[in-house]
């Protein structure tokens, strides 16, 4: 029968220290608990959000990005205590966060609203025009900077958002389901960007492409019923898809479905030894 290796929620020793410190964290919607204790640190990097639907992983990206409030436990991001008012507003101003669906002003062109996002930031203004020329740029969007944001197809709105996100150099940049709506060209580039974000920066992507996964994340963590399933790198992932076998086209969606079985299995159990997945 095969096991799931150990992967823990920590850093190992001698790696980067955490800029993400999650500690007990607890999220409940009404009656839904969306996450339950979950501990987790993230330091530089892509790492991969997995989950099946309803798992907690908006939860747990709106929690980060300091717009949804937890229901209990600890968040420190760059070390400053979110659950503070006081040191939230100065995490904001190191973040980047694009939502499943973000709001924008239709009438404003490009410029304008990356530049009016910049502003929320409080970026000072002297660098706030070469900070949007950049940041669309990385998005593949120089010749449409002046276009309004109504005349655009969906794909270009989404790299609006990626812009956004992205315009203040944020050193923890959280992206839910970043590609939707992206052409695979344009997934491609956007790959190239996470990894080139990643070296300086905690980037933290939900997603459900598992090509984006094994492109651009250098771990993933898989969420399941609000609880932390998995923690490992991609190759990691793939290998323990090749030696469960079972569905998926790809060895890290095979090894997703075995990471997930074997949790749940865990969670049928209660009373029997802690498992190999945390």
């Amino acid at each position: 029968m095969s096991t799931v290796p150990r992967t823990a929620s920590r850093p190992a020793s001698g790696a980067p220290a955490a800029t993400i410190r999650i500690a007990g964290l607890r999220v409940r919607h009404r009656r839904t608990v969306a996450l339950d204790s979950v501990d987790l640190d993230l330091g530089p990097g892509v790492h991969g959000l997995l989950g099946p639907n309803g798992a907690g992983k908006t939860s747990l990206i709106r929690v980060l990005a300091t717009v949804a409030e937890p229901s209990g436990g600890r968040v420190e991001i760059l070390g400053h205590d979110t659950g503070d008012h006081r040191q939230r507003g100065e995490v904001r101003r190191h973040l980047g966060y694009l939502p499943q669906d973000f709001g924008y002003y239709p009438g404003f062109t490009v410029r304008e609203f990356v530049a009016y996002v910049a502003w929320l930031k409080e970026m000072p203004a002297d660098r706030v025009p070469a900070a949007v020329e950049r940041a669309v740029a990385r998005v593949g969007l120089a010749d449409r900077i002046d276009a309004k944001v109504r005349r655009l197809s969906g794909g270009m709105v989404r790299r609006v958002g990626i812009a956004q996100a992205v315009v203040n150099d944020p050193r923890v940049l959280l992206l839910d389901e970043p590609t939707a709506g992206l052409d695979p060209e344009q997934r491609v580039e956007f790959r190239e960007l996470l990894r080139e974000l990643g070296a300086s920066s905690t980037v933290v992507v939900s997603t459900h492409l598992v090509e984006d996964v094994a492109a651009a994340c250098t771990d993933v963590t898989l969420v399941d019923a609000g609880r932390i399933a998995y923690r490992g790198t991609p190759p990691a992932l793939a290998a323990l898809g090749e030696s469960a076998g079972g569905p998926g086209d790809h060895p890290i969606e095979r090894g997703y479905t075995a990471a997930l079985r074997a949790h749940r299995a865990r969670a049928d159990r209660p009373s029997a030894p802690e498992g190999t997945v945390r």
